[in-house]
């Protein structure tokens, strides 16, 4: 029996990106219908290399993930209040780093990294 789609309004009552979730990045949303909730989301948005295939497919998802491991947070909501290592001209910043660990990250240099297939 094939349900019916049914359209209706909600409200976003939480947003989150974390990477607790098997370790992979993803994203969902809990929507509020007024009285009932539901969940949308939680695909695997981005894979680290830790995993078997792992590639920078998209820019967003590594950039994302990379922040949060930089910080050292499983939740977006996590990162107020870390402390990272900035190098950065009075222009703006050029890449950010762990606190302890000498992990780096340079967008630009990931991103031109990735057109060339190295990450």
């Amino acid at each position: 029996m094939k349900e019916d789609v049914e359209t209706k309004n909600a409200v976003i009552e939480q947003a989150i990106i974390t990477s607790s979730d098997h370790g992979c990045l993803s994203a969902h949303i809990t929507l509020d219908y007024g009285g009932t909730c539901q969940g949308f989301g939680g695909y695997a948005l981005y894979l680290p290399k830790s995993f078997k295939h792992h590639a920078v497919l998209s820019h967003a998802g590594h950039f994302i993930w990379r922040v949060m491991e930089i910080a050292g947070v499983t939740d977006w909501n996590d990162l107020p209040g870390k402390t990272i290592r900035v190098r950065a001209t009075f222009d703006g910043v050029c890449e950010i780093g762990h606190i302890i660990k000498n992990d780096w990250f340079n967008p630009r240099k990931d991103f031109e990294a990735s057109r060339d297939g190295a990450v």
